[in-house]
């Protein structure tokens, strides 16, 4: 090991552990300091700005100007000069195969599957685990997989798909299944790409269920939350009333539910329309498993030169269907805040 890099280093590490808490210390200090040489009519309006004033420069440096440049570049080429809408012609050309059309195609695969998925599953689990002696035990596994990385799920997942050639002992446990249980051939899962019932690619199914699996904890909590929110003793008088439990669940339990249900649907849409690290660690878009944020990574990664300007059309693209979305998420959070 070379000591005298670590050296060298050391005043760095010193100004960032010591300067860093200075400069909050005397940016709090100061700001309150400044604020209570105000008239005192003025310092609540005053006072908050101080607060929010760091975090709205970084969103601003971050976030607001850079998506202002993305979509300034997805109307040039890569040379800076204006093109119109050539960029995201060159995308949304060539129906149904060619431009974005495979990626457009999975992200809708996703925004339904992905997203049905994980609130089903997530009601499921809320509602069969409640208030039972286990609970905590069986919620905090199920939520686990939360807890690790995409890729780390992917890599998991990669052992239940993997594939031996027909003859071959199955060291994935679906095709050991298929093989010893159902006596069929074992399948390359990530990248068959036969359809289910006629439209739905095998492989994205796959890819889809791996994610399911890995955000079904999230819904899981966050519905659980809800459903404990729900008065016991309105259950208990719809059960004297003599309605059996699933029709307490169809007339009691879910319509009360349903706010919180469409947050957290809206939210599982946000998500699925950004899916990326699923897809780029089990396939890299390959095998007809694109998605837009995949699509876009590549056109600035994988293609040389970087197409800058048409992965700046891809994430415009993507960038409008995402904000809608989350408008209405907003929108419906703060009427479940409301009711509250």
């Amino acid at each position: 090991m070379d000591f005298s890099v670590l050296l060298t280093d050391i005043p760095t590490l010193v100004a960032v552990i010591v300067g860093v808490p200075l400069v909050l210390a005397a940016y709090i200090v100061g700001g309150e300091y400044l604020v209570r040489r105000l008239p005192d009519k003025a310092r609540p309006a005053v006072r908050p700005w101080i607060w929010v004033a760091p975090a709205l420069l970084l969103v601003t440096g971050f976030l607001v100007l850079p998506a202002v440049g993305t979509v300034i570049q997805s109307f040039q080429d890569n040379h800076g000069n204006f093109v119109g809408l050539t960029n995201f012609g060159n995308q949304l050309s060539g129906f149904p195969t060619g431009g974005s059309w495979i990626a457009i195609r999975d992200n809708l695969f996703w925004l339904i599957f992905y997203t049905l998925g994980a609130l089903a599953f997530g009601l499921l689990l809320a509602v069969v685990f409640d208030r039972v002696p286990y609970e905590k035990i069986v919620k905090s596994l199920i939520f686990m997989p939360m807890a690790i990385s995409s890729v780390a799920t992917v890599v998991i997942w990669k052992f239940m798909y993997a594939y031996q050639p027909p003859g071959q002992p199955q060291t994935g446990t679906l095709n050991a299944i298929l093989s010893t249980v159902f006596r069929q051939d074992p399948r390359t899962w990530v990248q068959d790409v036969t359809p289910i019932l006629g439209l739905f690619p095998l492989n994205n199914m796959a890819l889809i269920a791996a994610a399911v699996w890995g955000i079904v904890g999230f819904s899981m909590v966050i519905l659980s939350a809800a459903l404990k929110g729900i008065p016991g003793d309105l259950l208990e008088a719809a059960r004297v009333d003599g309605a059996g439990e699933i029709t307490i669940f169809r007339r009691v339990i879910f319509p009360l539910m349903m706010p919180t249900v469409v947050v957290v649907g809206t939210t599982l849409v946000i998500f699925a329309l950004k899916a990326f690290d699923v897809v780029y660690a089990f396939t890299a878009g390959n095998y007809q498993t694109d998605v837009l944020a995949n699509r876009m990574y590549k056109l600035l990664y994988d293609h040389f030169p970087s197409d800058y300007a048409n992965a700046s059309a891809v994430a415009v693209i993507l960038l409008a269907t995402v904000i809608p979305v989350l408008i209405f998420n907003l929108r419906q959070f703060r009427a479940v805040e409301a009711r509250r």
